[in-house]
């Protein structure tokens, strides 16, 4: 018997669909890629729900490298969800940019608070960083992909198909 599957809602930013297309130079930035691809696996069998939005969209259009471009922008179509900015999140970006939270990140909480999202993933440090600081002032969870992933299988809210 497989063990239970939570139904994730997951908000991922920018930084994680770039890790993916990062030199694998450093243990760290191989073991993100990896556990992203494992959650773009569960996305793509639905068990876990792909939200985004017109900011990562947008970052994402913005890639120099046409050929990085292109590879990220197919992922993004995967999405289940486009969070679309509007004026709820704009207001709620300027008031994490209140806590110092960079204007970019500030709209991707904010886009990932209005979609319900259970978690929002990033490997941003200073992100993730000011997250912690100021926890109890958002209305999402911030983590890092690697130290989710590991918490949700330690707890048995994780099922991987390859057991």
């Amino acid at each position: 018997m497989q063990p239970n599957l939570q139904f994730w809602k997951i908000y991922l930013d920018t930084c994680c669909l770039s890790r993916l297309l990062d030199p694998p130079t450093q243990v760290r930035l191989i073991e993100e890629a990896q556990v992203i691809r494992r959650i773009l696996i569960h996305f793509l069998r639905s068990h876990w729900y792909w939200i985004s939005s017109k900011i990562v969209v947008d970052e994402v259009e913005q890639t120099p490298d046409l050929g990085k471009r292109i590879q990220v922008e197919t992922w993004l179509n995967l999405a289940h969800q486009i969070v679309i900015v509007g004026a709820k999140e704009i207001a709620r970006g300027r008031q994490l940019e209140s806590l110092g939270f960079k204007e970019q990140d500030a709209l991707h909480i904010a886009c990932a608070e209005s979609s319900k999202a259970d978690i929002f993933l990033t490997t941003d440090d200073r992100l993730l960083r000011r997250a912690q600081r100021y926890q109890t002032r958002l209305y999402i969870r911030v983590e890092n992909p690697v130290t989710w992933l590991e918490e949700v299988t330690e707890s048995g809210h994780f099922r991987d198909d390859r057991s």
